[in-house]
């Protein structure tokens, strides 16, 4: 047993006064008190190296991706679960009041705890609850420090005719964060240290801390079994897991006190925790000032869930080691998703300029830009980073694509003619091996000058769910979107070269023909696009699916006025939903209306229906591009910003059940959703 301070701490709030009326998301006990919708509402703090804590306003864990403390062990990846949860009990005028809530593979739900939240909502990022104890008022606040693989939850006592005294039975673990544990006769090493406890899970592991400056704390070894995870029953996985009570902290509290308990893996990490709340304000204050400094007016008018969409853009870029690098020292990337999504290429690419240009932070899309140069290889870039670590993979034709798209906002937001000199020719090397020929038999098809690419047993194309041999959309030979992209990469290079010193006349030649073959895509029996032209077997593809939209939302289009306007209106009326696009019209064979089940039920409608979020991006942009009706426009992006209330707070979801009422699904927060709204917003309001 380690014992520490007193319990009454002489730690007050910090004198700046809280405004919960202008949080943008906050909920009172309509929601709170309702365990199936409040459980469905997902909080979600992170580090900026791949960390994060999560879980839901009731309190209760869902996912086997909830926990206090999900450290990147090796940034970004690496990610383990270290400390899933604080069960707390609050006693006050001699009851006991249980504040947690557990869901168990009985079926019994106990504690209970989620009965006394008087009310949730976000400060910036951090989840905050004020729990009602007989006539007193407790808030609980949870935050991570930048930089580090530390997560600090806050206690305080609001209102009170006497003192609270709280237990906090801290309950952990050390596993891969797509795991579960069961846990059997595993023991873990529990030491006293200052101001905590260590823990160890095994030998090799990597230790971690469980400590506080303000509370006694007493070691403890029993395994707490088989709560139930009810999101990955949903999914069809495993749905039980073991967690490890290894600590419980105590401490007294007084009208106006506070008690801070921090997780971490750094055993020196700061325990002040008003410091560390007041460290995290003013740094998403400063990014709200960032991006107002760029935005100006009409940051100054924006709704309030384009500015927590803002801080939301922040949580998805993280450090990526480049200890090898002679010439990026910082480098930066994108995490796709959170919860189980690493960096992605293609992902990262396509939210750089939502994520970055449109919230004032060019420097960052500096650094990400020359951090996924590094990694090109044979003219492509990686599809996505292992969690594990290790060398990237690189299976996907539209990767690196984006990236040219990537570059040309970035030079058209900072005119940054260093940072082009660099890139310039790393891309012309790249059309290069697209012209001769690269993995996957991606390559120029020289009958026409479209890009071709795929083969049997590999997806290439953002289209890309794969249930072990099954390709559930292969999408063989040239696809609309790729070659709409290739046509804008070459457009691009003939943009660029003349800042960049060099000939334009190589991509003007190869743009000029791509753009005359680009008119095999038309199919003029339906008034709009093939999704896939030339496929082994098929001919020509002419299933309504959103892609062809990029042959309109892109800078360069090669089609003509009114064949945009036709696109435009097709996915408008068959497409468009409340949040998205479905990713295949409601009339074509094997359409799903509703994403859930087991693996290959997920998967297996993962694109043929399923409406996905970023897409509302680039419906958008070809909207404005085909009417200039700004106001119209801003209509469409409403109903998914709102979104902000439901699934993950604060931020956009992945995905969406194609069926009304559209139900959020898949990750809670999704960088190329968040990314494809701001941008599409900001171009309705400039």
């Amino acid at each position: 047993m380690a014992t520490r301070n007193p319990g009454v701490s002489s730690r007050r709030r910090p004198a700046k006064k809280d405004t919960p009326q202008n949080a943008e998301v906050q909920f009172g006990r309509e929601i709170c008190g309702v365990l199936d919708v409040a459980e469905q509402r997902e909080w979600l703090v992170t580090n900026g190296i791949g960390g994060f804590a999560s879980g839901t306003v009731s309190g209760n864990l869902t996912r086997r991706y909830h926990g206090l403390l999900v450290a990147a062990l090796q940034p970004p990846v690496g990610r383990m679960q270290l400390v899933a949860k604080l069960d707390e009990t609050a006693r006050y005028d001699s009851a006991d009041y249980a504040l947690g809530t557990n869901r168990w593979v009985s079926g019994a739900i106990e504690p209970q705890g989620y009965v006394h939240i008087e009310s949730f909502r976000l400060e910036g990022t951090t989840p905050v609850w004020r729990f009602a104890i007989g006539d007193a008022i407790l808030e609980k606040r949870i935050w991570m420090l930048h930089g580090e693989n530390t997560t600090y939850l806050q206690y305080t006592m609001l209102r009170g005719s006497q003192s609270v005294e709280l237990e906090l039975r801290t309950l952990i673990n050390y596993r891969d964060f797509h795991s579960n544990t069961h846990a059997g006769d595993w023991h873990m090493t529990i030491d006293a240290v200052k101001n905590g406890l260590q823990v160890t899970a095994f030998e090799g592991a990597t230790p971690f801390y469980l400590l506080s400056a303000d509370a006694k704390v007493e070691a403890q070894h029993e395994w707490a079994r088989d709560y139930f995870l009810p999101l990955e029953k949903y999914r069809g996985l495993d749905d039980r897991e073991d967690y490890l009570l290894a600590a419980i902290f105590r401490a007294t509290l007084q009208t106006n006190q506070s008690v801070s308990i921090v997780f971490s893996t750094d055993a020196n990490a700061a325990l002040d925790g008003n410091a560390a709340r007041t460290e995290n304000a003013k740094r998403e204050v400063d990014l709200l000032a960032q991006w107002s400094s760029t935005d100006g007016p009409a940051a100054t008018a924006a709704p309030g869930w384009i500015r927590q969409l803002i801080l939301a853009a922040d949580q998805f870029v993280v450090k990526r080691d480049l200890a090898d690098s002679t010439e990026v020292t910082d480098g930066k990337t994108i995490i796709a998703g959170y919860h189980w999504f690493g960096d992605w290429g293609r992902d990262t690419m396509i939210a750089l300029p939502g994520l970055t240009l449109a919230t004032g932070r060019a420097d960052i899309a500096k650094q990400i830009l020359l951090s996924f140069a590094r990694y090109i290889d044979g003219g492509m870039l990686p599809n996505n980073f292992p969690d594990a670590g290790g060398r990237p993979e690189y299976n996907t034709v539209d990767a690196a694509l984006w990236f040219f798209e990537a570059v040309r906002q970035y030079f058209a937001a900072t005119r940054d003619t260093e940072t082009l000199d660099r890139l310039f020719p790393v891309m012309a090397q790249m059309i290069d091996a697209h012209v001769a020929g690269t993995r996957y038999q991606i390559h120029v098809d020289q009958a026409d000058g479209l890009l071709y690419a795929g083969e049997p047993g590999v997806q290439l194309t953002w289209m890309d769910a794969k249930v072990g041999d099954w390709v559930v959309t292969p999408r063989i030979g040239k696809p609309v979107e790729i070659n709409a992209l290739w046509f804008n990469a070459l457009e691009t290079m003939a943009g660029l070269a003349s800042a960049a010193k060099q000939s334009a006349e190589p991509f003007v030649q190869l743009a000029a023909r791509a753009k005359q073959s680009f008119a095999k895509f038309w199919n003029s029996s339906a008034g709009y696009c093939y999704d896939v032209i030339d496929a082994p077997g098929i001919g020509n593809d002419a299933t309504l699916r959103p892609n062809q939209i990029f042959a309109v939302s892109l800078p360069q289009s090669p089609l003509s006025a009114e064949q945009q306007k036709a696109v435009v209106d097709i996915c408008a009326r068959r497409l468009l939903t409340s949040h998205g696009l479905r990713s295949l019209a409601q009339s074509e064979s094997g359409y799903q209306g509703h994403y859930g089940g087991g693996v290959r039920e997920r998967d297996g409608a993962y694109h043929q229906g399923t409406v996905w979020g970023w897409l509302l991006g680039p419906f958008v942009l070809a909207y404005l591009r085909v009417y200039a009706d700004r106001a119209a426009a801003m209509s469409f992006l409403e109903p998914l910003g709102k979104q902000i209330h439901s699934h993950g707070l604060g931020t956009l979801s992945e995905i969406f059940d194609s069926d009304a009422p559209f139900t959020p699904r898949g990750c809670i927060a999704q960088a190329w959703t968040v990314a494809e709204v701001l941008r599409a917003w900001r171009a309705t309001v400039s």
